[in-house]
């Protein structure tokens, strides 16, 4: 053989085949990350109020990276002279509120997370009625939310 004659061992090292496909690897489970983090619709539903939008969790290493919660808390009964609020419990800490206001629908857009830890795990989320002091509120069944 002559030294014009390249076979394809010569032509492509080991190094360069191992570089792409490494490359490969990272690029395509990329792609299976970004579809796993897209948002997925969220609604709850009590007489009287609602929350319609999605939920996602942040990727780990966004800041805050916990579940980001978007949409419309809506009061359903414009006339019952009732609030509304979105009720949500963070793992390790005491139920929290975002109020709405009476015949009005308001837009969420949060990021619930535990500040002292890089990654939240765990979300409860429930919609209410808030029906004054000598009744109790209705709410919705409470939601989990935990990540894999």
């Amino acid at each position: 053989m002559t030294s014009r004659h390249i076979h394809f061992n010569q032509g492509i090292s080991m190094r360069t085949l191992a570089t792409t496909a490494v490359a490969a690897g990272l690029f395509f489970g990329g792609m299976g990350v970004a579809a796993a983090d897209s948002p997925h619709k969220l609604v709850l539903k009590t007489p009287g109020a609602a929350f319609v939008g999605t939920q996602q969790w942040e990727r780990p290493n966004k800041i805050p990276s916990g579940l980001h919660v978007k949409g419309l808390l809506r009061d359903d009964a414009d006339n019952d002279g009732h609030n509304v609020y979105l009720r949500v419990k963070v793992a390790g800490y005491p139920w929290g509120e975002v109020r709405g206001v009476q015949k009005k629908d308001i837009k969420i857009d949060r990021v619930f997370s535990d500040g002292a830890v890089l990654k939240t795990n765990e979300v409860r989320l429930q919609v209410c009625l808030d029906r004054g002091a000598f009744r109790p509120d209705s709410c919705s069944p409470e939601r989990l939310f935990a990540r894999r």
